[in-house]
């Protein structure tokens, strides 16, 4: 991870718990041409990880997890992300495993963002 990469991880970081609560413990991004994708553990809150335990609760927190951080970058775009990058934010997929508290998220923007700050492999 180059120095843009991680400083594009301590965005992330910031972001979600600015506007979830709580941010991951770790995250390492890589830039693949126009994509950040972060790979992110330490996710889950007390509560979260209480809540998994119930019958339907896994299904309801990745569910909830998922659609509710795409829905929080649709409603606040990510501006700190874009200046860092020099792109436009596209879209946002997202996943998470709540047994292993392991989440990635991958960012589209409009440019190639690996030519420009990718770290050379």
């Amino acid at each position: 991870m180059n120095k843009v990469e991680a400083e594009f991880s301590n965005l992330v970081k910031a972001y979600r718990k600015r506007h979830m609560g709580k941010g991951p413990g770790r995250i390492t991004t890589t830039f693949c041409r126009n994509w950040a994708i972060c790979e992110m553990e330490g996710n889950l809150s007390p509560v979260e990880k209480f809540i998994a335990t119930a019958n339907d609760g896994k299904q309801m927190l990745r569910e909830a997890r998922t659609q509710w951080v795409k829905e929080i970058y649709r409603s606040h775009p990510p501006l700190e992300m874009e200046a860092l990058v020099g792109a436009q934010y596209v879209e946002l997929f997202v996943d998470i495993d709540i047994d292993k508290d392991f989440g990635m998220s991958i960012f589209v923007f409009d440019q190639d963002i690996e030519r420009k700050f990718g770290s050379s492999r």
